[in-house]
């Protein structure tokens, strides 16, 4: 169902965890800059979201791919959309409550895909979602990429938890409390192991906050992601409010 192109780029890009890790009773306390982040990007306003739509791009040596998305988050419904080798669309659209019942494609490629590009998209609601990710403050650090600093936020996942348990996401935020750069070092063996690049591009999909463009490189190799086709449907509403 998927091709191998898509294939390559499951195995190079990083899947991270799952995407809302429950609550328990010991969960750590947050620091101020979780509750900042998602003011910043939207989250209170995330109730009245019926669909995100987005086109996740990739370049990276040896890949250039795109693949597009559609996320009802009230009822965990996801469409997926892409090209396969001979250059055939491919559709699927499954839920994620029902991912048990799936055929191999979805469960071990497509899912996995949705989960990281999404992760990409709006990482910063995932360190107020996922509450069993441990979020340390480390203060004023010097950007990873050119000159500057920002506040340096780790966000450090569970070994035993997601795709790929045990990845930890550096943020960097500026004053703004917008993420300006992030960096990315993968839990286990798979490749690439840190992945540093940018977030720029910022633009507004109806109440949302997202960054469209990330440059930097992924062990060391050119990378260059970015969304494209980015909007919101309202609670609602007919029509889609591209991000502008």
């Amino acid at each position: 169902m998927t091709s191998s192109r898509c294939n390559t780029a499951m195995r190079l890009l990083p899947v991270f965890g799952i995407l809302v890790l429950a609550a328990t009773s010991g969960a750590q306390q947050r620091p101020p800059i979780v509750e900042k982040l998602a003011k910043t990007y939207g989250l209170e306003s995330f109730g009245q979201i019926e669909a995100i739509r987005y086109t996740f791009n990739l370049q990276f040596p040896g890949v250039n791919l795109s693949r597009s998305w559609i996320w009802e988050p009230k009822t965990g419904q996801v469409t997926y959309e892409e090209k396969d080798k001979s250059g055939k669309p491919v559709k699927v659209t499954y839920l994620r409550s029902q991912l048990s019942n799936q055929s191999e494609d979805v469960k071990k490629e497509i899912d996995p895909g949705f989960v990281n590009d999404q992760y990409w998209l709006i990482f910063p609601f995932h360190v107020s979602w996922d509450t069993s990710a441990k979020v340390e403050d480390a203060g004023m650090q010097k950007l990873p990429l050119g000159k500057g600093s920002a506040e340096k936020v780790v966000v450090k996942y569970p070994s035993d938890l997601g795709y790929t348990p045990g990845d930890t996401w550096e943020l960097y935020v500026g004053k703004d409390n917008r993420v300006e750069q992030f960096v990315y070092r993968r839990g286990g063996p798979a490749k690439p192991s840190v992945v540093i690049a940018t977030w720029a591009g910022y633009k507004k999909a109806g109440p949302l906050l997202v960054s469209t463009e990330h440059r930097g490189t992924a062990d060391g190799k050119p990378l260059h992601l970015f969304f494209s086709n980015v909007a919101v449907k309202l609670v609602g509403a007919n029509t889609w409010m591209d991000a502008q």
